[in-house]
């Protein structure tokens, strides 16, 4: 998908250290902004009921999904699946600020692999002794959004049957979770619901330093009760 990079620099805006992760030419993610990130875990969580949870992340990134969702002490375990060797390197090296939470706790399985084949079913990380069958919460945190993928491969994870495939992977009333940097998107609302009844898209706003305004990303949450046909 092209040459990833992670920089580390001094932000005087800010008066803070930015992490920052690029793919290619393109800015992925930064440390200044991860309320949204955030905000996947607690909304996906809020959403699930019960305890000794089973949590599947998919991406890995700065890491600030994973260590908020181990906030909540219901999670028993939680995988955390990411397809760049390279991003599961840096935590593992302690390289980001959450890394030592991330990789520090043992509830946390990092494992290498594409989360899209993962829910086809075809070619996904291995999971391994230690990790669940199917999940009380899939959060997702890969693709810009469900119309802008970061490449062509996981575009059929947005559709009705891509949808269903993901639901699979769920226990019974298990939840889904899906951040995007769009608004709220009807159309792909419309495929959610048919899979997910009850779907819904929480924007969640926050300041953003370097345009003095807010900016804002979207949360889908699903819950697990699937239309019946």
């Amino acid at each position: 998908m092209g040459e990833l990079t992670l920089r580390r620099r001094h932000d005087p805006l800010v008066d803070a250290e930015v992490y920052e992760v690029k793919l290619g030419d393109e800015y992925l993610m930064s440390s200044l902004f991860t309320l949204a990130e955030e905000e996947l875990a607690r909304l996906g969580l809020d959403a699930v009921t019960g305890e000794n949870l089973q949590v599947l992340v998919g991406g890995l990134g700065l890491g600030y999904t994973a260590v908020t969702a181990l906030d909540d002490v219901r999670v028993a375990s939680m995988t955390v699946v990411d397809a760049l060797p390279a991003v599961i390197d840096w935590h593992e090296r302690q390289l980001l600020p959450v890394s030592a939470r991330l990789v520090g706790d043992p509830r946390t399985r990092l494992a290498l692999g594409d989360f899209f084949a993962w829910m086809r079913d075809d070619a996904g990380p291995s999971r391994g002794s230690n990790a669940a069958s199917t999940y009380d919460a899939i959060l997702l945190d890969v693709d810009h959004s469900p119309r802008h993928q970061l490449d062509p491969s996981h575009a059929d994870l947005y559709t009705v049957d891509g949808l269903r495939r993901l639901r699979g992977h769920l226990t019974e009333h298990g939840v889904f979770a899906l951040w995007s940097d769009d608004p709220p998107d009807d159309e792909f609302m419309a495929v959610l619901s048919t899979v997910f009844p009850g779907a819904r898209a929480q924007v969640v706003r926050f300041d953003n330093p370097l345009t003095g305004g807010i900016s804002a990303n979207t949360v889908y949450v699903a819950g697990g009760q699937p239309t019946i046909a």
